[in-house]
């Protein structure tokens, strides 16, 4: 049973079910967010993913950053990203034609930063996850 279904904009349909979200800057004690630490987060959350999940490969949806009026410190301008690091399991259809689709499915690791705590869910997901290229992507499996 999946969490949700997100629609591509392929018109492939892919189901959700696993995943883990945390606070994208929990538990920084000093400094402030700019381009460096914001690189090491997203490096991090994409090193995480490929640990939990050894087998499927993995995706990163470039996340937006904001630049807002605040003075420059050490390291550059402050530079924020969305507030919820997201890591999902999803799975479709088998992507090779040629393939039994009744023994085999489709599967990708999606590491993605959203500013909410809502599950991402049909048509309303975000553009940057809809615009997934699942066909290129994704890896088949054998059920």
């Amino acid at each position: 049973m999946s969490l949700s279904r997100i629609d591509l904009l392929s018109g492939r349909s892919i189901a959700l079910t696993e995943l883990r979200m945390s606070s994208t800057y929990g538990g920084m004690l000093e400094g402030y967010p700019c381009k460096l630490i914001n690189d090491m987060k997203v490096r991090s959350l994409q090193l995480q993913a490929e640990r939990a999940f050894p087998s499927t490969p993995a995706h990163l949806v470039p996340p937006s950053r904001e630049y807002p009026d605040q003075p420059a410190g050490a390291f550059g301008p402050v530079e924020v990203l969305p507030s919820v690091a997201c890591v999902g399991a999803f799975h479709s259809t088998e992507v090779a034609s040629e393939l039994d689709p009744v023994l085999y499915r489709s599967a990708l690791i999606v590491i993605w930063f959203q500013t909410g705590l809502d599950v991402p869910s049909g048509e309303n997901a975000d553009l940057g996850l809809r615009s997934i290229r699942w066909e290129e992507l994704a890896q088949d499996y054998e059920l």
